[in-house]
This record gives structure tokens, sequence and C-alpha cells, in this order.
């Protein structure tokens, strides 16, 4: 259970020390959104590395995972969730579940989200461990395809998790007036982060903003377990 103060039960004053260090070094990159910095400080970013690189954790370098997939630097994190503008009731879409880290953050800012990840051990382990966090009635774990969620469905904010070549329709057509779309597109051989939002009459409007060091997205279907 995390407490209003940013810890743990239990959690060891030196952790505390870590985790606030781990914050101003975001704040000495710019990251200046209380919101963000907030859930970055609360959430254990450890909790969710693989083992062997838990060491490194709170520093802001990426992680690799299973199956070629990657755990995000926290300043690229941090700047995708600034430009999402998550709020409070917020229904989110998450297209690459990965550990789970991001889908945690976003619990943390009280968004209700609906991550979906194409591997099925990567997506039940992130699941165990937003459950034990006391994430679970916030996030909905599926194993799938999450560029192609189901027609009928619709999202305030939809977060892709990796670079694509272009933002498919698939994904536009499922965000309400007044949503916003997060991913990054290739442009020049980069991903540029990149948002898409959709006014009160239904027109969308493009932004592109600064390069992001972020893998592409894994496409296809779902990966079963063995």
């Amino acid at each position: 259970m995390l407490g209003g103060d940013g810890s743990r039960a239990g959690e060891p004053p030196a952790r505390a020390e870590r985790d606030a260090a781990f914050v101003m070094s975001l704040r000495s990159r710019g990251v200046r959104n209380l919101a963000v910095l907030g859930a970055m400080e609360r959430v254990p970013r450890d909790f969710f590395a693989p083992r062997r690189f838990a060491d490194l954790a709170r520093t802001d370098i990426a992680l690799p995972l299973d199956y070629g997939q990657t755990m995000t630097a926290p300043s690229v994190v941090a700047a995708m969730l600034v430009a999402l503008e998550v709020r409070p009731g917020d229904q989110v879409l998450e297209i690459g579940t990965g550990s789970g880290y991001v889908s945690g953050l976003m619990a943390q800012m009280g968004a209700r989200v609906k991550t979906v990840e194409r591997y099925a051990p990567l997506a039940e382990s992130a699941a165990a461990r937003l459950t034990a966090l006391d994430f679970g009635h916030r996030i909905v774990c599926e194993i799938g395809d999450g560029l192609e969620p189901a027609p009928n469905e619709r999202f305030t904010r939809i977060l892709v998790n990796g670079s694509l070549e272009a933002l498919p329709p698939s994904l536009t057509s499922r965000l309400v007036a007044g949503g916003r779309l997060v991913g990054a597109v290739a442009r020049d051989g980069f991903p540029r982060l990149t948002t898409l939002s959709r006014g009160p009459d239904g027109a969308l409007a493009h932004g592109s903003g600064a390069s992001l060091r972020i893998s592409p997205i894994a496409l296809g279907g779902a990966t079963k377990s063995a």
C-alpha cells in the first residue's frame, strides 16, 4: 500500500531519500509537472524492474525486459505523461504494458487504465505486480493487440508505449471529444513525441515535440504463454 506521503508501509528512511533524489534528478531534466513527479516518487520503479537491474531502477536509463521489450527511461515516461495530461477519473487505454510501471503511474494519478500487452508472460507479471501494490481495482490488464481495440470502446486518454510509423485510425477513432492521444511517430528516422487531440466538434489536432529514446512498439497479435 502506498502512503499519502509517498512511502509504503515499513519503508526505510534510506529508500525515501533515494526516491526524493530520483525526483530531484527528473526536475533537473526539466520535468515540472507536480502530478507526474508525485506519482513517480510514490510508485517504486525498482519493484517493476527485472531483478538483475533493480539497482539501476532509480537512474534515468531504459532497462531491458524479456521478449526484446524495454522499460522506457523515466525522463521519457515523464515527458509522455506530461503530454498526456492525465486527470483523475480519466479512462485510459495503454498500448504496451511492459513491466506495468507506467500503468501504475497513471493509476496513482487517479486514472482507470485498460492496458494491453501482446506477450502473455509480460502481461501476467505486470498484473501480479500491480495487484501487489493495490492498483488492481484501477487497472485491467489484457493480452492482445492494443492497436485494434474493440469498436465500441471509447477513451479520454490513449498512450502508446513505443514508436510507430503512423498513428492508426483504429486508435484515433476511439478517442472521445476532448480526448488526447500520446505516442511517438518516426520522422526522418527518429521517434518524436506526438500528440493528437479531439476537439469538441470532433476535429483532430496534431502536435509534434522533441525526439524520444523509445523502442518501436511490438506489432502483431497476442503471444500466449508456453
